[in-house]
């Protein structure tokens, strides 16, 4: 059995270390501008203010944390090491291949590219099933916050499909990840007692290429700081479901390399296949995902009943009313409705009071009243109408790609 009363001091106490240093802090002010430009993106597209992003951050804050917590057990119960991973190579690349597209941002890509090239060029010197075993760690905490919180504050937009423009959400989460992590290192004579944790002969189950005698090196855990991201968009699902599915997938994945890590670590030929799964098995996952949306059918489109809401402004009159996303309006003030003219019509004139018919699936037509100034918006945005433009993309080059197909123009 691992000694967790004496691992679990140490993981809170490497957690605790993070929240008194800047370079964590300057990584949650990075997550907290994030939001703060899909709160601006909202305002652009929609008009919509007031909205605050205090809110996402924060959570997403108190989700990254707990994150980083279930992680650091992960981590140590598994052995992940962060020595001789090229854990700088790793974020050196991903960068590079965010410059390609967007959700190459990710260690799956750039740890296999850097596996690989150890296993075929012999540089860098990596430890192949620690390094990949340290991506399936992360996206088992990143498969836990999407299921959790990842269609939470999704931003309505309009995209293309098939030849039409349709409503969809952008799902776009960001979550700064305090994580202890391990280390290997020399037992140097002047190590106090108590400073690093005597651990069972099986473990660790990610066993290192060279195998150290237990009274020449120890494990020790350290302070991580690490940023996690999620983007998606849900078409022909909605926020809640897409998220479930693409947690459901990346927590299939991320169990999947790490059996595959733990193995390679005792059977080295293996760790080509570990290598290989590592961006090929996330692509895979992705493709699963935006296949499911590109072929199932648009939920938020026009209907023959009325204005059909692509979503509800928080605190504002229609959130009051009761009405949400996927709902049909049919009646404003005794008005039929079909389109944005038409309900700007029905709530002319100075009604100190709104009344709603609204058509909810699987529920029918309700009446709902709330009491609204004749200037405040309703605080609706209905779905797109004919010669409406899109206004996202649902695979979007990065910049490197986008200075490509303009030279070539």
């Amino acid at each position: 059995m691992l000694p967790l009363k004496q691992i679990v001091p140490f993981i809170l106490q490497a957690q605790f270390s993070l929240f008194i240093s800047p370079l964590f802090w300057l990584l949650v002010l990075v997550v907290a501008y994030q939001y703060r430009r899909l709160a601006r993106l909202k305002e652009e597209l929609f008009g919509v203010r007031g909205e605050s992003a205090w809110q996402p951050i924060l959570t997403a804050l108190a989700y990254g944390v707990l994150g980083g917590l279930g992680g650091s057990f992960i981590m140590v119960l598994v052995g992940v090491s962060l020595s001789g991973i090229g854990i700088n190579y790793l974020w050196i690349i991903a960068l590079l291949l965010m410059l390609i597209n967007p959700r190459f941002l990710c260690f799956s890509y750039a740890g296999g590219l850097i596996s690989l090239s150890a296993l075929i060029l012999g540089v860098p010197q990596v430890d192949v099933p620690h390094l990949m075993g340290l991506v399936a760690v992360l996206h088992m905490v990143e498969a836990f916050l999407i299921r959790v919180s990842g269609h939470l504050g999704a931003i309505p937009v309009y995209t293309s499909h098939q030849g039409r423009v349709v409503g969809a959400f952008n799902m776009q989460k960001f979550w700064p990840i305090p994580i202890a992590a391990l280390a290997l290192i020399t037992l140097p004579p002047w190590l106090p007692p108590g400073a690093a944790v005597p651990m069972p002969d099986w473990w660790p189950l990610i066993r290192p290429a060279v195998m150290p005698e237990p009274e020449q090196a120890l494990f020790v855990v350290l302070p991580v700081a690490a940023g996690l991201g999620y983007g998606d968009l849900a078409l022909s699902s909605r926020p809640e479901e897409k998220s479930k599915f693409s947690a459901r997938s990346l927590a299939i994945y991320s169990l999947s390399l790490l059996v595959l890590s733990i193995l390679a670590s005792y059977y080295r030929p293996l760790t080509w296949l570990a290598a290989l799964f590592g961006p090929l098995g996330h692509e895979y996952t992705i493709w699963l995902g935006r296949r499911v949306e590109t072929k199932g059918e648009p939920i938020y489109v026009p209907s023959d009943l009325g204005a059909r809401l692509l979503d509800v402004v928080r605190n504002s009159p229609a959130a009051k009313l009761g009405l949400r996303s996927g709902d049909i309006l049919v009646k404003v003030n005794g008005y039929p409705v079909h389109d944005r003219e038409s309900l700007k019509a029905a709530l002319e004139g100075p009604y100190e009071q709104v009344e709603v018919v609204f058509y909810r699936e699987g529920e029918g037509e309700k009446t709902a009243t709330v009491s609204k100034r004749p200037l405040d918006p309703l605080g609706v945005i209905l779905v797109p109408e004919p010669g409406d433009n899109p206004q996202v993309e649902l695979i979007s080059p990065g910049w490197l790609a986008r200075w490509w197909r303009e030279k070539r123009r």
